[in-house]
């Protein structure tokens, strides 16, 4: 079982919403980490609104979530396709649950993944019924991470070798950069294309082609944060593509700016005013 990544990546300008929240990366219990990867705990107290912007991983989330102004709710987020977008202000509370991708399917075995992709669902009924000031209000964070954990294992997720074969699959695509094309990928793990796309649908929510573009705009991203100087044209045949322009097309497409752009305001040095 891998261990729970402490990078950033996906988090457009990790160092600027650091610098706005109190944000924190708990294991769960044992018993979990086969599905779960870790929680996120996230609070605020903003004198001025922030914007948070992820490009998000191939995983499903359990959220709870405390807003000021409104009632605490719980919802399950599911893999979204695009940039996803939050307004923070005032002050506020969350309590997530990041699964493996893969590793949702058997805590709602009821629905392919797929169901959840693009959605976020509040209050779902896949869930048992829970107040969520239950995780949210604990003043004490060992506490609040013991009721996520006692919430997790009441659930019961049965074993599921399908689960195991996807979550293992989205993890050598995630740490093998010379995985670039599916029917070859599919191949080489004795698979046809179709029987993979037909896991990926139902275990992970989305197709291999979206996994293996998404670590790619992952990796560009922490590149661009950590480096003043990319090399573009170099990085891009590291990741597998054709030419800079296809990475700068899909990081575009993704992120919402160019990576060059990107790079200027998020990168080493840039200035982070938090401002919507």
């Amino acid at each position: 079982m891998p261990a729970p990544r402490r990078d950033t990546r996906g988090i457009v300008d990790a160092a600027g919403l650091l610098a706005h929240v109190d944000f924190r990366r708990p294991e769960p219990a044992e018993p979990l980490r086969h599905h779960v990867e870790q929680y996120w705990l996230i609070d605020w107290d903003l004198p001025q609104p922030y914007v948070s912007h992820v490009v998000p991983h191939p995983a499903v989330h359990i959220v709870f979530q405390q807003f000021e102004g409104q009632d605490p709710f719980v919802e399950i987020a599911g893999i979204q396709h695009g940039l996803f977008t939050q307004k923070l202000e005032g002050r506020g509370r969350v309590c997530g649950i990041k699964f493996r991708p893969g590793g949702f399917r058997p805590f709602a075995p009821e629905h392919p993944v797929t169901h959840w992709t693009g959605h976020r669902i509040r209050q779902p009924a896949a869930l048992p019924d829970i107040d969520p000031t239950t995780i949210l209000a604990p003043p004490d964070e060992k506490a609040r991470i013991e009721a996520l954990d006692a919430f997790l294992l009441r659930l019961a997720p049965h074993p599921d070798p399908q689960a195991d074969l996807a979550m293992t699959l989205v993890e050598r695509i995630r740490t093998d950069r010379t995985i670039r094309r599916v029917a070859d990928f599919a191949a080489a793990e004795g698979l046809s294309v179709r029987l993979l796309q037909r896991l990926f649908a139902a275990y992970v929510g989305v197709g291999p082609k979206w996994v293996i573009l998404r670590y790619r705009i992952h990796e560009a991203l922490e590149r661009a944060e950590a480096e003043r100087a990319v090399d573009w044209a170099g990085l891009a045949a590291d990741l597998g593509y054709a030419d800079q322009a296809h990475l700068v097309r899909d990081f575009t497409t993704t992120v919402g700016m160019s990576p060059k752009a990107y790079a200027t305001t998020a990168g080493p040095g840039a200035s982070r005013s938090g401002t919507p």
